[in-house]
């Protein structure tokens, strides 16, 4: 492709920081317009569902199309920009960077939206931080009032992520889990499939641009597990002049089975009972996570999520399946979806 490409996003999105990230590893020439979807150019189209980033691609026709998940849209640079690729070759690093990568943008959320609003101190420090990432010229008074209004909508919504008093600790105790988990492959290998980075390190990345450096609760458990993954998050967003490493040689894989346990543990429970609920009609779900019980509302999107995993697993050879199998405790072919 020719051209820089255009989105809008803004610096207390997770999947912004992502993706941002990405680009400036692969070397992709970009503008990102702050502010989020409100601050898109006038005339630029409109995604069907307002999430940030928003990507503006050119259609075959030339007009601009509008794209909002951060996952296809990798897939999609990859197609359209050569060089410094983020998905492995192999196709059993491959699934498990779609696996580990989906667990970042699914589960790790949950700790991102949790620890930023359920704790008073931490929803008193990002509110009007998110304001003055947006709007910079607000008058103070307005900032006030705006930070106190969008505070109390989020707040009401933790129980949409699953953040309540029944599933808070089950939240907290898995991310000091993954810091322990992180700060080991990164000492060990640099990134999490090899000494390059691929799509799940940005994932994974973006949620750690907020939980590791702008929620205090969630800043102060990092600096005090794994102060080795805060230094991780400041060098991961800016990657440009990383050189190529290598990915995992096949009798590595096993540096994985602890990130992939934990991935059984919290995220594949979550997933199977919320994707039972959806196709039932529930309006909600529990189900046991971690020794504990876990409730919140259905998630339609993360059935979803769901369904693309066992697609991705039905499509793997035989012998990487049973590879597959063998490192994530085999809870997809369980499923019979696949």
């Amino acid at each position: 492709m020719s051209g820089r490409l255009e989105l809008t996003g803004a610096p207390g999105s997770p999947y912004t920081r992502k993706m941002l990230a990405l680009l400036r590893y692969r070397h992709i020439p970009h503008n990102v317009i702050w502010g989020g979807a409100m601050a898109a150019p006038e005339g630029y189209p409109k995604p069907k569902v307002g999430l940030l980033p928003t990507f503006y691609f050119e259609g075959e026709d030339g007009a601009l199309e509008a794209a909002v998940d951060s996952t296809p849209i990798i897939r999609r640079l990859e197609a359209d920009y050569a060089g410094r690729s983020v998905i492995p070759d192999d196709e059993v690093l491959r699934f498990l960077d779609l696996l580990i990568e989906d667990y970042a943008d699914e589960w790790l959320t949950k700790a991102m939206f949790h620890f930023r609003w359920a704790f008073q101190a931490d929803a008193d420090h990002a509110a009007p931080l998110l304001i003055h990432w947006a709007l910079p010229q607000m008058a103070d008074e307005q900032v006030d009032a705006m930070a106190a209004q969008f505070a109390k909508r989020q707040i009401d919504r933790l129980y949409v992520v699953g953040s309540n008093e029944i599933t808070a600790k089950t939240i907290e105790d898995s991310y000091v889990r993954i810091l322990n988990i992180l700060d080991k492959l990164v000492q060990n290998q640099g990134f999490i499939l090899g000494s390059r980075p691929s799509s799940c390190d940005f994932a994974l990345y973006g949620q750690l641009t907020q939980l590791t450096t702008v929620e205090p609760t969630s800043a102060a458990l990092t600096n005090r597990h794994a102060q080795r993954v805060r230094g991780w998050v400041d060098r991961v967003d800016d990657l440009s002049g990383h050189k190529d490493g290598a990915w995992l040689a096949a009798d590595k894989f096993e540096n994985l089975r602890e990130i992939l346990a934990e991935i059984q543990k919290v995220y594949a429970p979550f997933l199977i009972a919320n994707g039972k609920a959806v196709a039932a009609g529930l309006e909600s779900f529990e189900c046991e996570i971690d020794g504990r019980l876990w409730t919140q509302p259905i998630f339609p999107y993360q059935a979803k999520c769901l369904a693309s995993l066992c697609q991705a697993h039905a499509r793997l050879s035989d012998e990487a399946k049973m590879q597959v199998d063998d490192l994530t405790g085999g809870w997809l072919s369980r499923l019979g979806l696949s």
